[in-house]
């Protein structure tokens, strides 16, 4: 890093309790009452809870009937896909207006390099205060900032003081910000992690900081070397904007190890639904299919595969996932991390070749069937169409 180049000035920008929060703005009568967003409270799981319900100890991804256990006066509401996006919309224009350079990271936050825009608006806390500003007077609701020299150090600020919080970390303090939080405040570190940590006698990012590189990397291989990193604050990462993205994808932690090929084939199946929505609503397709596998000893594997042509659709995802799937250990070793991204990226059409064989219509069909399963998936919310061998999920 250059050493006479001034820190950057990134802002964290992070909704509070978003689904929940457009449910009181349009029902004022919810407003002080446990909201629970998501699905039927039989089998349904939570998507976002208010703080009132928080206080219960619900969350998302938490299976609706053990938050209904916890809260059981909660109010439990269907997701409004198309509304929460409207409102996010509405808080996204306001980025553009103090730096081109917005990295969305979902519907309800994003990153902003300010370093740039400090000579016209002030410097990056003042910046932060005006967007606060700018969203209450324009949607009512609030939204939650840090101000950090880095990305990872930015992101865990904005989760300090919520809501309607605004923390600030300057250059020469972030060891001092850090070194008291929890491992669980770090930004990718899930609770198998936590536990592995744990077993070390790492329980805080200072813990982490002083533990031996070496000791680390034994442990856990690369994601080690970069934890140690983050806990010393250090997080070279630049403001992707959505223009300059490279690949898309998504993988998921989780808590119990994957033993078979089934239930492998079952989250990859749900991963490609997910990685190819967010494709088609960026308007991009692409041509490489990775499969991203790490085992439980933390060895982490990817196998690729380069497409003749571009797509954005699940199903071709999927296939080509479950043929890279053979090429791994998966069903042979026990499994805590699956992803799936897709690179070498294209706006829609631009990249693609008229499939000369295509007689049948197939691909138009599938394009039209995507275009209406999206369209329920944002009135309705992504449990309101799914393959049927998902429906258990």
């Amino acid at each position: 890093m250059d050493k006479h180049r001034p820190p950057k000035q990134i802002i964290h920008l992070d909704m509070d309790a978003f689904y929940p929060s457009v449910e009181v703005l349009d029902n004022p009568e919810l407003r002080g009452k446990p909201v629970i967003v998501g699905g039927s409270k039989e089998r349904g799981v939570v998507s976002s809870a208010s703080y009132e319900a928080r206080q219960f100890g619900v969350h998302s991804a938490q299976p609706m009937a053990t938050a209904m256990r916890l809260c059981p006066n909660g109010i439990v509401l269907p997701t409004r896909m198309a509304r929460y996006q409207e409102v996010s919309d509405q808080v996204f224009e306001i980025f553009p207006i103090f730096t081109p350079l917005v990295e969305p990271l979902s519907i309800d936050e994003a990153f902003l390099d300010v370093t740039g825009s400090t000579r016209l608006f002030g410097s990056a806390v003042e910046i932060a205060k005006k967007i606060k500003k700018l969203v209450v007077e324009k949607t009512g609701l609030t939204i939650s900032a840090g101000v950090a020299p880095s990305k990872f150090v930015a992101k865990v600020a904005s989760d300090m003081e919520k809501p309607d919080g605004l923390t600030v970390v300057p250059a020469d303090r972030v060891r001092e910000f850090l070194d008291p939080l929890p491992i669980k405040k770090m930004w990718g570190a899930g609770k198998v992690t936590q536990k592995a940590l744990a077993r070390l006698s790492i329980h805080t990012f200072k813990d982490l900081r002083q533990t031996s590189l070496e000791l680390l990397e034994k442990e856990f291989g690369k994601h080690g070397s970069h934890m140690h990193q983050l806990a010393w604050g250090l997080d070279q990462r630049d403001v992707v904007t959505l223009h300059d993205v490279k690949s898309i994808g998504h993988e998921l932690t989780y808590s119990t190890d994957i033993l078979d090929l089934a239930p492998a084939r079952r989250e990859l199946l749900s991963l490609a639904n997910r990685v190819a929505r967010r494709m088609r609503r960026k308007g991009l397709e692409g041509k490489t299919v990775t499969l991203k596998v790490k085992y439980s000893d933390f060895k982490l594997i990817t196998r690729s595969v380069t497409l003749q042509h571009c797509t954005n659709d699940s199903a071709d995802i999927y296939k080509k996932v479950c043929r890279l799937l053979e090429k791994t250990a998966v069903g042979k070793r026990p499994v805590r991390l699956l992803g799936i991204s897709i690179s070498n990226l294209s706006d829609t059409g631009s990249g693609r070749q008229l499939a000369l064989f295509n007689q049948d219509g197939s691909a138009e069909k599938r394009k039209e069937l995507n275009k209406t399963a999206d369209s329920i998936v944002e009135k309705f919310g992504k449990l309101g169409i799914r393959p049927g061998s998902l429906v258990d999920k």
